[in-house]
């Protein structure tokens, strides 16, 4: 095949050399401007490296941009990871239109955060889509869906890494192939079940001690590695990641207030929560790094006893 590739950072450069890997044509590759001071877009250096033909506009609706993807005349244009707009006078270009990927199970959980939400809510199930985009926010035609569980202790990390990123870079693949052979099939999305999340950011990832040890267990997951799920003490950030949940079940009643530093144990923080403990395994202070609890109590940052929250 001859394809148009839109995108950007890891997803995108993994997508791209899946593709070169197995011989098909890269016509033109479109990422996004760096902002001014970040470091070059992996995919804009793998684009570059292969000699492949670059392209990097502010808009996706600018005339320039639909002229660079006629010009390409690719077969199918493969969308990994665009958080630019694209218009349907840039996606329709290619001779089998354009997919796209996103890392939810449409119509469930459309938005930038759609991998943060789903554990945050505590979903036992989650998944990628790969469809039509349109000009609304992930609502095109369904074209293939891939599903993996959320387990107790999966973090954002785990879920997206060790299964949604490979599993997107096959799916890409998969669908392409099906779209040009004309053996695929478009389900429209059912709005009655349609949700929209917005970014998953430090204002969504701050910790409320008064809520149930459940939800605390699963906003951690939810931001690790990031943004990191915090809260303060002494007025200081502190953020917590590599978190475990103890249920009330285990030790009776829930001694200490809400928040309280009770102990270090297995190497753990442990945390009293609203019908249980939460249980860090890592955690930042402040301007520090990010380091395991118990070097942290031992260097005397944190002490049992202290309240979070503060």
């Amino acid at each position: 095949m001859r394809i148009a590739i839109v995108g950007q950072q890891d997803f995108g450069k993994a997508v791209l050399e899946a593709f070169l890997a197995r011989g098909d044509q890269v016509a033109a590759v479109f990422c996004a401007p760096e902002k001014e001071g970040a470091r070059p877009d992996v995919l804009r250096v793998a684009a570059q490296e292969k000699g492949l033909r670059l392209h990097q506009f502010k808009s996706l609706r600018a005339p320039e941009a639909v002229q660079a993807m006629r010009d390409a005349a690719a077969d199918i244009g493969i969308m990994a990871f665009v958080l630019q707009f694209a218009p349907q006078e840039f996606v329709r270009v290619p001779r089998h239109g354009t997919i796209q990927f996103h890392p939810s199970l449409l119509p469930k959980y459309r938005g930038p955060s759609s991998i943060n939400w789903p554990i945050a809510r505590g979903e036992k199930e989650t998944g990628l889509t790969i469809f039509r985009p349109t000009d609304g926010l992930d609502e095109g035609a369904v074209i293939l869906q891939k599903r993996t569980p959320v387990g107790e202790d999966d973090t954002l990390g785990s879920v997206y890494f060790e299964r949604l990123f490979p599993m997107g870079v096959q799916a890409m693949l998969e669908a392409a192939d099906l779209v040009a052979a004309g053996k695929h099939k478009e389900a429209v999305q059912d709005e009655s079940q349609a949700s929209y999340e917005g970014w998953f950011r430090e204002a969504e990832a701050k910790i409320n001690w008064a809520n149930h040890a459940d939800a605390i267990h699963n906003l951690i997951r939810a931001c690790d590695p990031a943004p990191g799920a915090w809260t303060t003490l002494n007025g200081v950030k502190l953020q917590l990641f590599d978190s475990r949940k103890e249920p009330v079940r285990t030790f009776g009643a829930v001694k200490g207030k809400v928040g309280d530093l009770v102990e270090l144990a297995a190497g753990r923080l442990v945390i009293t929560a609203q019908g249980g403990r939460i249980h860090a395994g890592k955690a930042k202070l402040g301007d520090g790094k990010k380091l395991a609890a118990a070097d942290l109590v031992a260097a005397g940052a944190l002490k049992p006893g202290q309240v979070l929250g503060s």
